[in-house]
């Protein structure tokens, strides 16, 4: 069973992960590089987005509670405890925070497209949010990686 709890998180961590890196920097670009329509690339990435976000959300959860019954009562000073529950805490503050408020902002500029109402700006600077959070869970999912290269601590 062991082994298997093991794999599971070696498993965790390349599906979200690898989920972050693939929709963030492979797949919506490309759906803004070839669709013609902004808007139908816009709504299949924030779909995409909002997916691998709950992928994290389980990956998280089950990454928390490998390193709680590996490491008992040490958990805190795991290195990839911390750096799963800041990379968990910045995908509940995207997808119960911020994802929210640009889909009401996008509501709340029909019948146009929001980034052809008064709404621009803010939409804008949330998206500009978004996007830095999205990098820093990036970057704390490539170190979470390479420290997991090192065993299981």
């Amino acid at each position: 069973m062991r082994r298997f709890s093991e794999a599971l998180y070696l498993i965790a961590i390349t599906l979200w992960v690898g989920g972050l890196w693939a929709i963030g920097y492979i797949a919506a670009p490309v759906l803004f590089a070839n669709l013609g329509d902004r808007q139908l690339a816009g709504l299949v990435a924030g779909k995409l987005f909002a997916l691998v976000g709950w992928v994290g959300l389980g990956c998280a959860a089950y990454l928390l509670l490998f390193v709680l019954m590996r490491s008992g009562t040490g958990f805190f000073k795991s290195t990839v405890f911390w750096l799963v529950l800041l990379m968990g805490l910045l995908t509940v503050v995207s997808q119960f925070g911020i994802q929210p408020l640009m889909a009401q902002l996008k509501a709340d500029a029909l019948p146009r497209e929001v980034m052809e109402s008064v709404l621009r700006d803010r939409f804008a600077a949330w998206h500009g949010i978004s996007s830095i959070l999205y990098l820093l869970q990036s970057l704390l999912g490539l170190w979470l990686v390479a420290w997991s290269g090192r065993g299981l601590r």
